[in-house]
């Protein structure tokens, strides 16, 4: 008996033992591969900059840092959070950042899976060793973004028990360091509002409430200590999307920048309000009513979705939300749409077309082909939303 056992468990592990060198085997190509690209990681210079900004007392959105003259763009909180980073050397920046979000990659695949209810041993590793290739993560990383720590920060609270105290933490931080994960919060309140008519106090609403006073607390306290860049930001910095970049860029993979490549022009002005209102509203809708049904993997996937369509500026590498979209698609669809959709997102398609940094604007003079291939995460985007949309409208009918 005891040696049945112990060669089951042996057995058992094998497959693990397998996933766990394969993932390992990608993880070392991919920062091989990086490295032979020369990745600058000009984000995370920035974020270093800002550090040493904030301990120097400095001008913090006066600030412009690397060869590309980048400016701060964050709320002052991040600025804070970014001071760790002067303790270090560049180079040990840069790997320490490298390792830590290739573990990161392998927190949100297994978070995903946790969401889809097919958290099994070693699938995260088999998962993350594929899906460290696409091209949001691999920018991410050639950065040195923080695209997967708001991701893995949002999907903690979310796969969290429903009697979890913690639950809200993770989005009321991510919202204070970047303000788009604060649609999760509008998401958690309809949700919340919706069933306490019939639940009362719910832990959807206990979810908002810590997030918003997360999300308070720490936006407070970093304007007691930094009170006029707090200032500066809350009443100037964050009308001013420019800031951020060109709207037309090829990496902006919003509904501004589509429009905007679309129409030949730097701003699409009303034409992207009233697309952002429709999509925004929709969107959120596909979110809540999945919610209401019990189904978080949707209304999850819908409300990231909705969320960087609608924004102003969403780069390529903030899609690293396309981890626990395919894994949804794998999960609910069929292989064809789900091979689709890894290939749109695997295949760096966006950056076939013409595209050069400012004051350069070759995105204004795309055709319609090239207009096509840098706008596939959008319309990738706005089909998930769509397909979900025409489901859950037809499982209310059959109901």
């Amino acid at each position: 008996m005891t040696v049945t056992m112990n060669l089951r468990a042996r057995l058992h592990g094998v497959p693990i033992a397998a996933a766990a060198a394969t993932c390992l085997l990608s993880f070392v190509a991919f920062w091989a591969a990086q490295r032979a690209a020369n990745v600058t990681m000009l984000d995370l210079s920035v974020y270093r900059a800002e550090g040493e900004t904030v301990l120097a007392g400095g001008d913090l959105y006066a600030m412009r840092a690397t060869s590309a003259n980048l400016p701060t763009t964050y709320p002052p909180f991040a600025a804070l959070l970014f001071t760790p980073l002067t303790l270090v050397g560049v180079p040990e920046m840069r790997t320490l950042a490298t390792a830590g979000n290739l573990l990161l990659v392998l927190a949100l695949v297994h978070l995903s899976l946790r969401l889809v209810g097919r958290d099994r041993p070693g699938a995260a590793l088999w998962v993350a060793a594929v899906l460290v290739w696409c091209e949001p993560v691999w920018t991410t990383l050639r950065y040195g973004q923080i695209n997967l720590l708001i991701a893995v920060a949002v999907l903690w609270d979310l796969t969290r028990r429903e009697d979890n105290r913690w639950a809200g933490v993770g989005i009321g931080l991510a919202t204070a360091v970047k303000l788009t994960p604060g649609l999760f919060v509008v998401l958690l309140l309809i949700v919340g509002v919706a069933r306490a008519r019939a639940y009362g106090w719910n832990a959807w609403l206990r979810q908002a409430v810590t997030a918003t006073g997360v999300f308070l607390t720490v936006t407070v306290a970093s304007a007691v200590v930094l009170p006029y860049d707090s200032r500066r930001f809350w009443t100037e910095m964050i009308f001013e999307t420019s800031r951020v970049g060109r709207k037309e860029e090829t990496a902006n993979q919003s509904l501004n920048g589509v429009l905007a490549r679309l129409l030949h022009t730097t701003d699409p002005g009303v034409w992207w309000v009233l697309a952002a209102a429709v999509v925004a509203v929709a969107g959120m809708t596909v979110a809540v009513l999945a919610a209401l049904r019990d189904d978080l993997p949707v209304a999850v996937v819908a409300c990231a979705t909705t969320a960087l369509l609608v924004s102003p500026i969403s780069w390529s590498h903030h899609w690293v939300w396309c981890v626990p979209m395919l894994i949804l698609l794998a999960t609910r669809v069929g292989p064809v749409w789900t091979a689709g959709t890894a290939l749109v997102f695997g295949s760096f398609a966006l950056w076939w077309v013409p595209h050069a940094p400012a004051p350069v604007r070759l995105e204004l003079d795309q055709n319609g082909w090239q207009m096509l291939l840098s706008g596939l995460y959008t319309l990738v985007g706005l089909g998930l939303l769509a397909g979900a949309g025409v489901k859950l409208w037809r499982t209310s009918r059959t109901a």
